[in-house]
């Protein structure tokens, strides 16, 4: 399994070089050159594994034995999820009325993101050990990220991390689960901007070729495909879990419903469509809505500026990872995908060819929902099963609650009208613990862990970035100054 550019530079790598990369040379992320192939029978004999052994097989699938050893692999993916909450990992929830919600949040910052990057730290940490090897790590976060980045990798004498949050846009306790690292190998950055914003000097950083190189730069983001391949579990585990029956043949279809930001997560969902599972795709973002305007009438443009939502992770309006989704479903087509990209950068405006418009809203459906809906979508969910939603979550409930009302049948311009009968699963990325505002907006009384509640009390450590400070040079100088003390 080799892995190349969405923009056809650079040449191939193995799943080593792909996982230290983050961007590709040439500006592009990196994509299995081949999608792996399953058929009805691999999938049954799939359909009776833990959301852990799915983990297991599909990782496989995607770095070969030679460069981990079959057994090596599933005991980092043991180790990973060793922290977990939850005996199986994920947990499914079937509530009033079809709403399913798969809980990807009980690891140990309560959101999706621990699920893959827990795993990503382990094989950093493999190939690290046996290479002699240090790394740099640029994370920008809009939330969830940067807490679940550090946790995989604090402590590690031979990781550095370096995170930007925007200060302001994160809730309470997504700052506070970043601050409070104190480690020697954390390094925070409160910057005054928006989470689009904070991504420049990162990008920055990884353009200066010799730079990236001296400090062996990398990024734990959505960009780096070994997060990517272990959230197509995801979109698997949810198929086998709310699939009627698997005796038929075609398989049932299930509709699997993504809040979306950066991408990551509905790009899993496309791998796991090409690769055979048989799933519908939802895409649902809040205000921020340029996926939902690619998806609708092929607009891949920004609005005047990023809009402050309840669901804060998902405020984002360069999605990067719509990128390897282009790349997908325009055949691999690495010219066209350059050629794209290179003209969005240059005018944050893109209309997609008509064909290629065609291909993506026939693979993914989507919907948006304002703070109000998220807030009525939190009450319904409270009211009717007594149980909390986060606001991203609140987002795929907003539009089951659409398709079970038959809203959608009036609302024909806002998301699309699919038999009743289909099975759907809502992917819940946190834990509604993390969120105390919307939770107090909606009517509804948190209730905290007392590890979060614990936080209030901790001592923390950042650094700010003000606006008009040169947030590239400073991060620069301390990632020199960190590599000279070490």
């Amino acid at each position: 399994m080799e892995y190349v550019s969405t923009r056809g530079g650079g040449g191939v790598v193995n799943f080593e070089g792909a996982l230290f990369s983050g961007y590709a040379p040439d500006g592009g992320l990196f994509m299995p050159q081949r999608i792996p192939s399953l058929d009805g029978d691999t999938l049954r004999r799939w359909s009776r594994l833990s959301y852990r052994e799915l983990v297991k097989e599909l990782c496989s699938l995607f770095i070969t034995a030679e460069l981990v050893p079959r057994s090596t692999l599933n005991d980092l993916i043991d180790r990973a999820f060793s922290r977990f909450r939850h005996k199986d990992v994920v947990h499914l929830s079937r509530l009033k009325d079809g709403l399913n919600v798969l809980e990807l949040w009980h690891g140990v910052t309560y959101a999706f993101k621990d699920l893959s990057l827990s795993c990503t730290g382990q094989f950093l940490q493999y190939f690290l050990e046996k290479k002699q090897k240090h790394v740099t790590i640029l994370v920008g976060t809009s939330g969830d990220t940067g807490s679940s980045a550090i946790e995989s990798v604090r402590g590690q004498k031979n990781m550095d991390i370096f995170v930007l949050l925007p200060k302001g846009f994160c809730t309470q306790i997504q700052e506070l689960q970043m601050t409070t690292v104190i480690e020697d190998n954390v390094h925070v950055f409160a910057a005054h901007g928006n989470s689009d914003e904070i991504d420049e000097p990162i990008k920055e950083l990884f353009a200066d070729v010799d730079f990236a190189r001296k400090y062996n730069l990398m990024s734990l983001n959505s960009v780096n495909w070994s997060r990517i391949m272990v959230q197509i579990a995801h979109h698997f585990y949810a198929y086998f879990q709310c699939a009627p029956s698997l005796d038929t043949t075609p398989l049932p279809v299930v509709e699997i419903v993504v809040p979306t930001g950066g991408g990551g997560n509905i790009t899993a969902g496309c791998i796991a469509q090409k690769m055979g599972l048989p799933i519908r795709l939802v895409a649902v973002v809040n205000s921020n809505d340029i996926i939902h305007r690619t998806i609708q009438h092929g607009d891949f443009s920004l609005s005047e500026s990023v809009k402050a939502t309840l669901a804060s992770a998902m405020d984002i309006q360069e999605p990067y990872n719509m990128e390897r989704i282009l790349w997908l479903l325009s055949g691999s087509d690495s010219h066209l995908t350059k050629t794209l990209m290179e003209r969005f950068s240059v005018s944050k405006s893109l209309m997609l060819p008509e064909d290629l418009h065609r291909k993506l809203s026939e693979t993914l459906h989507s919907c948006s929902a304002s703070d109000e809906d998220i807030v009525r979508a939190m009450q319904r969910c409270w009211k009717e099963n007594c149980y909390p939603l986060c606001p991203h979550s609140a987002v795929a409930a907003h539009y089951h609650y659409l398709q079970t009302d038959g809203a959608c049948l009036r609302q024909k311009s806002s998301c699309f009208s699919f038999l009743f009968s289909t099975p759907r699963c809502c992917l819940a990325p946190a834990s509604a613990a993390k969120f105390q505002d919307a939770l107090l907006r909606a009517g509804l009384v948190p209730q905290l862990p007392p590890e979060i509640t614990a936080l209030t009390a901790m001592e923390t450590r950042s650094t700010p970035l003000e606006q008009g400070q040169d947030w590239t040079q400073t991060l620069r100088e301390w990632i020199e100054a960190t590599a000279q003390r070490r």
